[in-house]
């Protein structure tokens, strides 16, 4: 996703009202003007409180129109000129400012599922249990991969794998069922449990916690 926004993060365009260089910004889901798309992921748009365009347009759309707002100046990739775009609000469009950190770390991100994904079909022979916690653990990861990573963790049954899950907060009520279900599968299969007071594994006819000392039912 970074090398898509590059260009456009590479690219100076400058407000011809303050001087001020213009900031690439995700465009809205609709068109403010038609309900239409954009026909584009990005723009260039002044965020100068200072500029002029901003400053007299509240003015300029209260006597005009009788609403409040004012305007920012706003240019579309691939053309020289700009056109003012109506804000209702000092903040709008500043959530939508193009992070090149964050695109970086998007990818980031989708490197490690691609990565994980196409070791899906040999960790089990290979013991590796990695690429299976990485699709687990990441709520971005893409659903059906993790409908996979929740079979293979069953076919595991390796205990190593409930402290990391335990820890983790699932967005999907559905997966996180899946993969509870798998770890009291494999807790069984082991022998186990885990003590209510420490979250400890262990034994599973013990009575005692031989980490807290909590005496168990």
């Amino acid at each position: 996703m970074l090398n898509a926004y590059q260009a456009y993060l590479d690219e100076e365009h400058f407000c011809p009202h303050c001087k001020e260089k213009l900031t690439c910004c995700n465009v809205p889901p609709f068109h403010v003007g038609d309900g239409l798309g954009w026909g584009t992921e990005i723009f260039f748009i002044c965020l100068n409180d200072e500029c002029s365009l901003f400053v007299n347009g509240w003015k300029h759309i209260e006597e005009q129109y009788s609403h409040v707002g004012s305007y920012r100046y706003m240019l579309l990739p691939g053309e020289k000129k700009g056109t003012p775009m109506v804000v209702v609000g000092k903040d709008a469009f500043k959530g939508c400012v193009v992070d090149p950190e964050a695109l970086k770390l998007q990818d980031e991100r989708y490197a490690r599922e691609k990565e994980a994904v196409e070791k899906l079909d040999t960790c089990l022979a290979e013991k590796n249990l990695e690429p299976v916690l990485t699709l687990l653990l990441d709520n971005a990861a893409n659903r059906e991969h993790k409908i996979r990573a929740v079979a293979l963790l069953t076919e595991f049954n390796d205990l190593s794998c409930i402290d990391p899950i335990r820890n983790h907060t699932f967005i999907d009520p559905a997966i996180e069922a899946d993969v509870i279900a798998a770890i009291d599968q494999i807790l069984q299969a082991h022998f186990k449990k885990e003590c209510p007071f420490c979250a400890e594994i262990i034994k599973k006819q013990a009575k005692v916690c031989m980490h807290c000392n909590k005496k168990l039912k």
